[in-house]
């Protein structure tokens, strides 16, 4: 709940899913984190950027059939939002060192069909690959692609294409910070 009480989002949109968040957690619990809180539950992804910061890796998800950023469940092994993105990313992706800023970039609500239906209170986040790194498709996904940002696939996830701008913005503040550059580091910072 601190990392989301302290965020500042980016829309006033944003800002009133992010207190339905707050809410959520505040209400539910640890339990809230599950995929048994029929009400709703928290779930986190990243947006997966080349390391030049000119691609963006999305998949075309198995069940909804619609090209989406990489994320899904947090399981109980997950210390952070942003680690339960990371694990995510890195297991739909088949990349290893992903880098991962902590601070999200975006939060949507949306309804999904879990538990006969319920909601999904999505937690996203930036990420960029490590120069070379090549994809593998899981179980989850029926493809994944790289895309530039100007000429995202169809048909497209809600929300999806809001990611790009705050993903780029991330991707070139991380690369004027001293230290290596995300794709030369692994890990959520």
């Amino acid at each position: 709940m601190a990392l989301l009480s302290a965020w500042q989002p980016p829309t006033t949109v944003v800002a009133g899913a992010r207190d339905r968040t707050l809410r959520l957690l505040a209400d539910g619990g640890p339990a809230a984190l599950t995929r048994a809180h029929r009400a709703g539950h928290v779930t986190a992804s990243a947006l997966v950027l080349d390391a030049t910061g000119g691609r963006v890796l999305l998949c075309l998800h198995g069940r909804f059939r619609r090209w989406v950023q990489l994320g899904g469940h947090c399981e109980p092994e997950d210390r952070t939002l942003a680690g339960a993105a990371l694990r995510e990313a890195t297991e739909e992706s088949g990349i290893s060192g992903l880098w991962l800023d902590p601070a999200p970039i975006h939060l949507d609500i949306h309804e999904v069909a879990c538990q006969g239906g319920s909601r999904h209170y999505d937690v996203r986040f930036a990420a960029v690959a490590p120069a070379g790194a090549v994809e593998r498709v899981s179980a989850e996904s029926v493809e994944l692609g790289w895309f530039p940002p100007d000429a995202l696939p169809e048909p497209l996830a809600g929300a999806t294409a809001e990611l790009v701008a705050p993903a780029l913005a991330v991707f070139a503040r991380a690369r004027q910070l001293p230290g290596p550059a995300p794709e030369a580091s692994a890990g959520v910072g």
